[in-house]
């Protein structure tokens, strides 16, 4: 009779085991998108890597993002993200804050820009002194850079924010602000009839684009998830997506890269305290 029971308690912790260890193969990878322009267009945007990545790893993946570039880093140091893709400055923090290791980034080179209409008289950063100016969010990129350029430049004035891109260049033109902050890629994304309207104040140096970062409680998945990455970028679908988007591809970081950007991920560290 004890060993009925033994036998049935070893099968039922065997049967509990496999169950355990089914549930974490099915478990959701969730791929954490920086807010870089509206939740519709991120969703249509990585909707080809989602799918691809589900039967690459087996496993059901979720495409997911946040209101603002300050909610984001918010859960991306909560550890929400398996997979976090978002600009140097927060791939910097997810490293040294939040225990993430960087996977890719792409090869297009990533700047900020500052738009106004292309009929405006505006010439220097002087020249926005006391009228709106628009930012994605206070700890975005391409926002940090703009209110440091504004300030190198003489213009001590703070920014307005709007929660997506692809809003600045039609508030620009709408008269509600006179400049906007975006990235080149995104500024690249606009119909041709809003980028012939449109024209540069000023762009940034290269800086880090958007950077893979990986969770690290994924760590035993890096090597099946680079191999995915870059079965994607070799796929037709992973051609007609960076082609679509002007991204060239994926390119390992180079050395210090992610270490460059501190100054503005300190920015984004002070923020959230």
């Amino acid at each position: 009779m004890q060993t009925i029971h033994l036998c049935r308690r070893t099968f039922v912790g065997l049967a509990l085991c496999m169950s355990s260890l089914t549930a974490l193969a099915q478990t959701v990878l969730h791929l954490g998108i920086a807010p870089h322009t509206s939740a519709r267009v991120i969703l249509e945007m990585y909707q080809p890597l989602r799918v691809h990545l589900e039967k690459a790893l087996g496993v059901p993946v979720e495409v997911v993002t946040a209101p603002d570039f300050t909610e984001f880093a918010k859960r991306m140091l909560h550890q929400d993200y398996d997979i976090a893709v978002t600009t140097g400055h927060q791939a910097r923090l997810a490293q040294t804050d939040g225990e993430y290791s960087p996977l890719v980034t792409y090869s297009a080179d990533f700047r900020a820009v500052a738009l106004v209409a292309g009929s405006s008289k505006f010439k220097t950063a002087k020249d926005l002194i006391s009228k709106p100016v628009l930012g994605l969010s206070p700890t975005s990129l391409v926002t940090l850079w703009g209110q440091h350029w504004m300030k190198k430049n003489g213009n001590p004035d703070a920014l307005r924010y709007v929660s997506a891109s692809d809003s600045v260049a039609r508030l620009i033109l709408s008269g509600e602000a006179v400049a906007g902050f975006t990235s080149l890629a995104n500024y690249q994304s606009l119909n041709r009839e809003l980028q012939a309207q449109v024209r540069f104040l000023a762009i940034s140096e290269p800086m880090a684009g958007r950077v893979y970062m990986l969770n690290k409680r994924q760590a035993a998945r890096k090597d099946p998830i680079e191999a995915a990455l870059a079965g994607f970028a070799g796929s037709t679908e992973g051609r007609a997506y960076f082609d679509k988007y002007m991204l060239e591809g994926y390119r390992k970081l180079k050395s210090k890269e992610l270490e460059a950007m501190e100054p503005y991920a300190r920015e984004v560290r002070a923020s959230l305290q």
